[in-house]
């Protein structure tokens, strides 16, 4: 009953079950190994943050380029305050408002960019503080440039002049005639008795959407190797079902084809409807 087993066709069909479920269940364990990797790097961003906090500032250029692990940082910087910019549409503690974003030239290197504070309304550049006149020393956490991905970032253009929608170098470098640091840094405490801004968790280590769509993905490729299991079973059950009429005389064995003409008589088939050979 089970011959139909050793047939090519159930040869493919076996080769091919004995591959594909390896190969879901490896890429369901890896897409939740993903998943794992981002909640331990959320979860260490966050701890690390909180012991930042308490820690003494280093200087800035010991901190660059900025990665996971330096990300949130206390960092020191020494310069002059240059231009200043407003960074619409940000929320904190559930409010709308804007971010006062300070260009700090430091000597012999790059501008950092500066989150001054954050303050609740439409970014209107009245009553907004002025930065601190003659050399200053900015103490902070450290944050990597902000890219389309990150909350309130905005990419579309259309903003008014004094105001950007993404804190990047590659932004900011058209709008000032030097070069800027590819880094920024929020004040803690801010000036001008504005809000501080918290330092967030550097990039693709939190339970973001893609966190959970490699949850996702590890749900999919397990349902997978089911489905090719089920499928299995299913064209097993159904050839043993047909083999088992064949055997009790229940369905015909498979013969010749009865259209085909027949083989050294030179005779067509007789088409019975019209009672003729076909033309």
């Amino acid at each position: 009953m089970y011959r139909f087993l050793l047939t090519p066709r159930w040869w493919g069909i076996n080769v091919f079950v004995v591959l594909a479920i390896p190969f879901c269940l490896f890429m369901g364990s890896w897409q939740l190994g993903r998943f794992e990797d981002r909640v331990d790097d959320h979860r260490s961003a966050t701890e690390r943050t909180g012991a930042d906090d308490r820690a003494e500032a280093r200087p800035l250029a010991e901190l660059l380029p900025v990665t996971k692990e330096t990300s949130g940082e206390r960092v020191s910087a020494t310069g002059r305050y240059a231009e200043q910019f407003l960074v619409p549409d940000r929320t904190l503690d559930g409010k709308q408002g804007h971010y006062v974003l300070g260009m700090l030239r430091i000597e012999g290197g790059p501008a950092l960019p500066v989150v001054r504070g954050w303050r609740p309304g439409a970014a209107d550049p009245a009553g907004v503080p002025a930065p601190p006149a003659g050399e200053v020393t900015v103490t902070g956490a450290l944050q990597g440039s902000e890219s389309p991905g990150s909350d309130g970032a905005r990419t579309a253009g259309g903003l008014p002049p004094g105001q950007v929608g993404m804190i990047s170098a590659a932004t900011l470098v058209n709008l000032v005639p030097y070069e800027v640091q590819g880094a920024w840094v929020t004040l803690d405490p801010a000036d001008g008795g504005m809000t501080a801004v918290p330092a967030a968790a550097p990039q693709n280590t939190g339970l973001d959407l893609k966190a959970f769509q490699n949850l996702g993905y590890t749900g999919e490729w397990f349902v997978f190797s089911g489905f090719v299991l089920f499928m299995w079973f299913r064209l097993l059950r159904r050839e043993v079902e047909a083999a088992r009429d064949v055997e009790l005389g229940l369905a015909p064995a498979a013969g010749p084809d009865p259209e085909a003409p027949v083989e050294g008589s030179g005779t067509r088939p007789v088409d019975q409807e019209a009672g003729k050979a076909p033309v």
